[in-house]
């Protein structure tokens, strides 16, 4: 995969004024940090497919995310070329064995309630099934890390209160982690980075700080990861999709806690 990305990423927050009110009134100026909110348009063989509405950081990593948990991709060696603007507002990528299938018709889609994210095709995607998950054995501890991790806090959030986090986790190390607006963005991010670090995904366990509706599950069953948890919570359907693709489930984690929805190893992990 070839990657020409001219976007001189700038700071992800800025300062801004305000006035401080208390229950008895204005009590002077308060300056905080918030997030900067950007946008990229992506082109998918010269076709206009989505825009993603995002932190303006590692958008290389978010787009080859987003291509892959959505099914356009199946791994790197699918992407020819990804280009990305020097404003960061036009990535521009080339698949090397997919064609825009324009029999495909469809409403332009909002996938994503966090931020403005909308899909405007699926002429690339596929209704195909996506495969099961192939579980591995697992240990608390791996769980309790990046919990841990979280309620530590990450740079982002810590300045703005306004993040969402993704970490990814291989034998209980956090070897990855990405924040941004939306936990699908954050998501993407994490596993965009894994995919160009050689990272073996099927490895891996990734722990959300977002809550966990179908969408996000498929992301993690279309990318074969194993283990998916957050500190947030499912759906009764996320459960069932868990159970039916054999994805390690886990909510509500805390240091000190969390709530196992599925395991497929059971009592004989």
């Amino acid at each position: 995969m070839n990657v020409v990305d001219r976007f001189r990423e700038g700071e992800p927050v800025e300062l801004c004024e305000g006035e401080l009110l208390t229950p008895a009134g204005l009590a002077g100026g308060a300056a905080r940090k918030v997030l900067v909110e950007h946008a990229t348009e992506v082109t998918v063989n010269t076709v206009p497919t989505m825009r993603v509405v995002c932190t303006p950081d590692h958008l290389v990593d978010l787009v080859v995310g987003r291509l892959y948990t959505e099914g356009i991709v199946g791994g790197l060696d699918d992407i020819e070329d990804i280009y990305v603007c020097d404003q960061g507002t036009r990535a521009s990528v080339l698949l090397s064995c997919h064609h825009a299938d324009f029999s495909r018709q469809g409403v332009e889609t909002v996938p994503s309630c966090c931020t403005g994210n909308r899909v405007y095709n699926r002429y690339f995607t596929s209704d195909e099934r996506p495969a099961k998950v192939k579980p591995i054995p697992w240990e608390a501890a791996w769980v309790f890390a990046a919990a841990r991790a979280f309620a530590e806090d990450s740079p982002l959030h810590k300045a703005t209160t306004g993040t969402h986090s993704c970490y990814l986790v291989l034998g209980g190390t956090v070897v990855v982690c990405r924040e941004d607006l939306g936990r699908h963005n954050a998501f993407d991010k994490v596993v965009g980075a894994a995919l160009r670090e050689g990272i073996d995904l099927r490895d891996a366990l990734i722990f959300s700080s977002g809550r966990l509706p179908v969408d996000m599950v498929m992301k993690a069953i279309h990318a074969g990861v194993p283990i998916l948890a957050t500190k947030a919570v499912p759906t009764d359907e996320t459960i069932r999709l868990a159970r039916e693709f054999d994805l390690t489930l886990i909510c509500q984690a805390r240091p000190d806690s969390a709530v196992v929805y599925n395991d497929p190893f059971g009592e004989t992990r």
